[in-house]
């Protein structure tokens, strides 16, 4: 089955937020539009630029109603330790979530079965709980916010505004696209 339009499957975890370990399910992505950002290991190379990119943006994320999960398969003490060491990870305030059991990795198809690890793997939700973008990578490639944010820009405004599609490069406020019989080959 497509991962595009399912529903998250069930589970429940632990995460590290804001000075507290707090539980979060699946249920804590309904209700509102959520990014699940899968990466491979804490005290790494590449995940503390993405995580801290993000950390960057975060509020951009919350002033359009999305909340941000970070997920690894590390534990949430590891996730604390390493917020409480690195500047760059000390700027999260966004929910960090263990998955030592690997249980949400394998859920969402991104377990390296063989290294216990994530790929880096990129979902949004919607406040249905369904998966409107999934993009997975390989672990040398570094992920981007700002791109990010624009994706999911662009799944609001189609969840909004139905029939109507996102062309490459849209930004909100640029023009959409309505596919009818007179758009064929006039693009």
């Amino acid at each position: 089955m497509p991962i595009i339009n399912s529903q998250v499957k069930p589970f429940k975890a632990t995460a590290y937020h804001n000075g507290d370990f707090v539980t979060v399910t699946d249920e804590s992505f309904k209700g509102k539009w959520s990014v699940v950002f899968f990466y491979p290991a804490d005290f790494t190379f590449v995940c503390p630029t993405e995580l801290g990119d993000l950390a960057d943006r975060y509020a951009e994320f919350q002033k359009i109603g999305v909340e941000i999960y970070s997920v690894s398969t590390d534990t949430h003490f590891t996730h604390k330790a390493w917020h409480d060491t690195s500047d760059t990870i000390g700027k999260i305030k966004y929910p960090m979530i263990a998955d030592p059991t690997r249980a949400i990795a394998q859920n969402f198809d991104v377990l390296i079965e063989e290294e216990g690890l994530a790929l880096r793997g990129t979902f949004v939700i919607n406040p249905e709980g369904q998966i409107k973008l999934c993009e997975v990578h390989d672990n040398g490639i570094g992920r981007d916010a700002a791109e990010l944010l624009r994706k999911v820009q662009a799944a609001q405004h189609i969840a909004a505004h139905p029939g109507e599609v996102c062309p490459a490069k849209w930004t909100p406020g640029a023009e959409t696209l309505t596919p009818s019989l007179d758009l064929i080959g006039k693009i």
